[in-house]
């Protein structure tokens, strides 16, 4: 178990005593208040920072521990809480995160910290590096749980970064603390690594208000279904990161692009982006077995590209649209793909 002196221990976690403007890394408070910027109007109420330390990077993986600090308008500190999470399984890469099973032996099980982890969510937009990794993560512990995530919206701070246009060399979570003269104390602890997300997103939220820029913000839509089982280790014997699964390929030609009203012939090329309530690599495996070939980005040899957000602004969608690729939604595709028409050989 791993202590925040600026915390006291409650029954689902570490909670924060009062509203504290000062990170817990350091730093120092910015009284945005007296700041002579207008804040734009469409910018959020507020949010809630989020880091979530896992046992893999697989579907089946679990949360083993959370940290969120809520913040204001303004990416002003209001306070902060962390708790490890009992993952019921082998805790995974230790050497990362550095939770042992010892140490979250005794810790609450995911559905003993919901009631409490939903308090600081609800009506805020949730922020995460890579923030659909987290939120997945997340949903998908809340759907075990018998409980649906209430998060709309999210915010990742990769995307955030490139839409200020930071004269960075790439966007990791270390390259982005460092542009903005933020000290790293516990990289791969949720908490610090959520004061690291907090202490860089007020600055990033300052630079799109004076930009007049809009904040890529992207909805979110809980996982309904989902594939339980055991998770894949997240380390190769050899303690290289484990590679990505395969499919087989699809054996079929592809016969061109979807025509709406027409059914889906075998194979089709198809994307996908955004969330979806099927958990994505289940929909990908659905895909697949109707015979359909599963595209990673959209081409002009992309049958149709299949999204709940028609209108985000993703790099799929946006290049369907500069292409003309068909797009349909989640529930439309799941309907065509009960009744997939066989390939056309020859």
């Amino acid at each position: 178990m791993l202590d925040d002196p600026q915390t006291t221990q409650t029954a689902g976690g570490r909670r924060a005593r009062a509203a504290d403007p000062t990170p817990a890394g350091g730093g120092t408070p910015v009284d945005a208040e007296r700041s002579p910027l207008r804040w734009p109007d469409g910018f959020p109420p507020g949010y809630a920072v989020v880091d979530v330390e896992t046992t893999g990077l697989d579907p089946q993986d679990r949360v083993v521990s959370v940290a969120v600090y809520r913040v204001d308008r303004r990416g002003l500190t209001q306070d902060h809480w962390y708790t490890p999470v009992n993952p019921e399984r082998d805790p995974g890469p230790v050497h990362i995160h550095g939770l042992t099973a010892e140490m979250l032996e005794a810790a609450p099980r995911f559905p003993e910290i919901v009631e409490e982890l939903s308090e600081r969510l609800t009506d805020r937009v949730l922020v995460a590096h890579n923030a659909l990794f987290d939120w997945r993560m997340l949903s998908r512990e809340y759907a075990r749980a018998g409980h649906r995530a209430p998060v709309t919206r999210r915010l990742c701070t990769i995307a955030l970064a490139k839409e200020l246009s930071l004269p960075v060399r790439n966007h990791r979570l270390e390259t982005l603390a460092a542009h903005y003269g933020v000290r790293q104390e516990r990289a791969h602890h949720a908490l610090d690594d959520a004061r690291v997300l907090t202490e860089i997103l007020r600055p990033g939220l300052e630079r799109a208000a004076r930009l007049g820029l809009e904040l890529p913000l992207q909805e979110c839509r809980p996982v309904t279904r989902w594939r339980e089982g055991a998770a894949a280790p997240a380390t190769a014997p050899g303690g290289g990161r484990r590679p990505a699964r395969r499919r087989e390929p699809c054996p079929h030609p592809n016969p061109g692009r979807w025509e709406p009203g027409s059914p889906l012939v075998q194979g089709m090329r198809v994307a996908f982006s955004g969330d979806t309530s099927v958990e994505r690599e289940l929909l990908e495996d659905q895909t697949h077995a109707a015979g359909l070939h599963v595209a990673s980005s959209v081409s002009r040899q992309t049958s149709l590209l299949v999204t709940n957000y028609p209108t985000a602004r993703t790099g799929k969608v946006r290049r369907a649209l500069e292409l003309g690729t068909p797009v349909i939604d989640e529930a439309g595709f799941t309907r065509l793909l009960g009744a997939v028409a066989p390939a056309v050989e020859g």
